[in-house]
């Protein structure tokens, strides 16, 4: 049994398939089924139902995929380990809210890599669900999202900062009255699947509001524009760090019973990169903490 064929049967739990598999970790469709078959021989176990047309991870197999990914971690951080380092060499994988890559996180990944130059960080934009799913994988060490309201087992939260939501209209919309305009103005919708999404969506339900949906994004810049283009309203978070450029559109406060998201950044609680998780956290809380001076000071 070697390590490249644990990779292997991660990739196959992955991606449902061989063929996808095979695609995951560069090696043809022939080659992952013979790995596989090796592992099997290996373990001395069944690992596939092969009576279907795709084969399927018997239930035994689901327990060595779970183990398979804690050796696989374990093996990738060996070296930052062994070095001491607390993981601030060699490359770190972020998972990025798309509400935040023109405003937060670049700002705090300048800063971060101002501090550590040698790091190489890879950000992927992701829907907080997935990023999630994909820590518990292995395939991200870090992500910035939306506090979800269950955090799955073995993974921590550390909050940075609390988003009003707030009503967007065009300018030149005479109305003011963000309930007023929800009710007869057609509604942007935020991505349903997001947290940010369900959110939006169970405040709508509590004020018994029917909205008329034309059209659902997950990018608060593309709201904006629509926004701008007069084409309707939309609940977004009233950004900690604003993106450097935005479409010119009025903002309406929902009350004192607005819905608030919290951002921060989630982690395995027991990652062998602490201290890179700390400094990415303290980069994250830097910004947040110079944008906030600013808005007090009443800088744009």
């Amino acid at each position: 049994m070697t390590i490249r064929l644990l990779r292997t049967l991660v990739a196959v739990a992955d991606n449902k398939t061989f063929s996808a598999a095979a695609s995951a970790v560069h090696v043809t469709h022939a080659a992952v089924s013979q790995q596989m078959q090796t592992l099997e021989a290996d373990l001395g176990l069944t690992l596939f139902n092969r009576s279907t047309r795709t084969p399927e991870l018997t239930p035994v197999a689901h327990e060595v995929v779970a183990r398979a990914r804690a050796l696989l971690a374990d093996y990738d951080n060996l070296v930052p380990s062994v070095l001491a380092d607390g993981g601030l060499s060699g490359v770190l994988k972020l998972g990025a809210l798309g509400t935040t890559l023109t405003g937060l996180t670049p700002q705090a990944v300048a800063v971060f890599k101002g501090r550590f130059p040698a790091v190489g960080l890879h950000i992927r934009p992701a829907l907080t669900g997935v990023s999630l799913a994909e820590i518990e994988r292995g395939n991200l060490d870090a992500a910035l999202i939306t506090k979800p309201h269950l955090m799955p087992e073995g993974l921590v939260f550390r909050p940075l900062a609390e988003e009003p939501m707030h009503l967007i209209a065009a300018h030149e919309d005479s109305v003011d009255d963000p309930l007023v305009l929800l009710r007869t103005r057609p509604y942007i919708r935020f991505n349903r699947s997001a947290v940010l999404g369900t959110l939006i969506d169970n405040w709508i339900l509590s004020k018994r509001i029917r909205v008329t949906e034309t059209m659902e994004l997950d990018s608060p810049e593309a709201i904006s524009s629509m926004v701008h283009a007069n084409l309707g309203v939309s609940i977004v978070p009233d950004l900690t760090v604003q993106p450097l450029e935005r479409a010119p559109v009025k903002h309406l406060s929902l009350g004192p019973d607005r819905p608030t998201r919290v951002i921060g950044l989630a982690y395995p609680e027991d990652h062998i990169k602490a201290r890179a998780m700390d400094e990415l956290f303290d980069a994250f809380a830097s910004v947040i903490a110079t944008a906030r001076a600013g808005a007090r000071a009443g800088r744009p």
